[in-house]
């Protein structure tokens, strides 16, 4: 879980990272923190999208007809045509 505390080390030590360096103890803290992190914005992300429900209109819906299905289609400057 992602807490203030956590953000706030996390700058904290990579703020020190920045002007002095950190020792060895410190920088396996910075990256147990920043795997804590990441990991808990991958988990909401995956979890948003799994909830995403995607609903084809099929007014707006068109199907892409390469050369090579319908020879018929020539174009000047694309190969590709969108059909409604």
């Amino acid at each position: 879980m992602i807490t203030a505390q956590l953000i706030q080390r996390i700058n904290i030590l990579a703020k020190k990272k920045k002007d002095s360096g950190l020792s060895p103890e410190e920088t396996m803290e910075q990256t147990q923190l920043r795997r804590i992190y990441l990991d808990t914005i991958r988990g909401r992300l995956k979890q948003s999208l799994e909830q995403i429900e995607i609903v084809d209109d099929p007014k707006h819906a068109f199907t892409i007809i390469t050369e090579k299905e319908d020879p018929k289609i020539l174009a000047n400057d694309t190969k590709t045509k969108y059909q409604h």
